[in-house]
């Protein structure tokens, strides 16, 4: 990865583990001329409308990019995803969560006899800085079979995004709970990307939950933010850099003109492509699913707060107290939660740990698989989905 994309993406995720030596030697200058260069910017909008509210298998695989099956149904990457994008925030819906925070959410069909009934619902989570639109390319072939909900957490998205909110993973963890009690009201398959992975094991965790019937993680992140990876070497490397970003993210101003560059076209489309292996599915409308939102009044609250804030729980402390089925995709070209890393290395380990864990790692894929290469997550997902139904 270069080191200028290096270091916006540990501005807008914080969660990049540097692959060599050379990029750390360099990235205290790169960061100084990017500090040095950011820009003051404001842009605000605002929108708010109103709506009603065991399979049991330890195996590893590896998927090959080249060689997957055909067969596998996937939406295309370039034709004809605007429409399902639309189509999608045109089906949107909104839900009063404790009474004072709107959470948009997707639900599809419409109607949950024209799906079977033998089939527990999903529920779709995104990562740090998405939204629902970011399974463009999964809700049309899921909704096939499968009653599906995606939600977008607190602080992204069309969801509210509070002034001055301290966010948390247990917060997020919280409303997964309180939508599959309140909204979905049966057992249901978590799937979730990056941090909304993480807000999936804290969920599943809760040994008072009954309404979770298993969970898919995509490159499931060990926190919130980097903090959470101190053990890593790499992240050793870069902690005063880290800490440095935190101060500066502390001073409203200088907190604005950072994220203001960060959310610049040609800044996130650089940012998405250093994750994506799949260069060619990093196009203008995912740049403006991760752009749009991120002018909205709150936005900015919510960038600092989560990439300054607390970690949250350890998935290490987390995984032995889920006993539902687990599925794990991991793209193996992914720089913020690398295989060779802490959290991939513990995760790797799981499949032959525990008999409720499957793993499948994806070649040449990158940080969010599901966008990334839906063909090869639908490949894996969709026959464990299967089983799943069928125990």
């Amino acid at each position: 990865m270069e080191v200028a994309s290096a270091v916006r993406s540990s501005l807008l995720f914080l969660r990049l583990q540097t692959h060599s030596p050379s990029h750390l030697q360099r990235l205290n200058n790169t960061s100084a001329h990017f500090f040095a260069s950011a820009k003051r910017r404001t842009r605000t909008t605002s929108r708010l409308h109103h709506a009603p509210a065991s399979f049991h298998q330890t195996s590893n695989f590896i998927v090959n990019s080249s060689t997957s099956s055909s067969a596998t149904t996937a939406e295309p990457a370039a034709s004809g995803t605007f429409s399902e994008v639309e189509r999608i925030k045109n089906k949107c819906l909104k839900w009063q969560w404790k009474g004072q925070y709107s959470i948009n959410y997707f639900a599809s069909p419409d109607d949950d006899d024209s799906s079977d009934q033998e089939y527990p619902p999903l529920l779709l989570v995104h990562g740090f800085g998405a939204s629902i639109p970011h399974w463009r390319r999964n809700i049309k072939t899921l909704s096939q079979n499968y009653t599906v909900y995606a939600i977008d957490l607190l602080g992204f998205g069309a969801s509210d995004k509070p002034p001055g909110f301290s966010y948390t993973m247990e917060t997020w963890a919280e409303l997964i709970l309180d939508f599959l009690e309140e909204v979905i009201k049966k057992p249901t398959v978590l799937i979730g990307n990056s941090v909304g992975s993480l807000a999936c094991v804290i969920a599943a965790s809760d040994s008072s939950q009954k309404l979770v019937r298993g969970i898919v993680l995509l490159n499931c992140a060990g926190g919130m933010n980097n903090k959470a990876i101190v053990d890593d070497w790499r992240i050793k490397l870069v902690l005063p850099l880290l800490w440095l970003v935190d101060f500066l993210l502390k001073q409203k101003g200088i907190a604005s003109a950072i994220f203001e560059r960060v959310k610049q076209r040609e800044n996130l489309k650089n940012i998405l492509s250093s994750v994506y292996g799949d260069k060619e599915s990093v196009d203008e409308e995912l740049v403006e699913i991760i752009r749009e939102p991120a002018n909205d009044e709150g936005a900015l609250d919510a960038f600092v707060s989560i990439v300054t804030g607390p970690p949250g729980p350890n998935p290490v402390q987390l995984m032995p107290k889920i006993s539902v089925p687990v599925l794990l995709l991991w793209g193996n070209e992914d720089p913020f939660t690398p295989l060779d890393g802490p959290v991939g290395k513990y995760f790797s380990s799981l499949a032959s740990e525990k008999e409720n864990v499957k793993l499948c790692v994806l070649e040449g894929v990158g940080h969010c698989p599901h966008d990334d290469r839906p063909e090869l997550v639908h490949e894996k997902l969709l026959p464990w989905l299967a089983n799943l139904s069928d125990s």
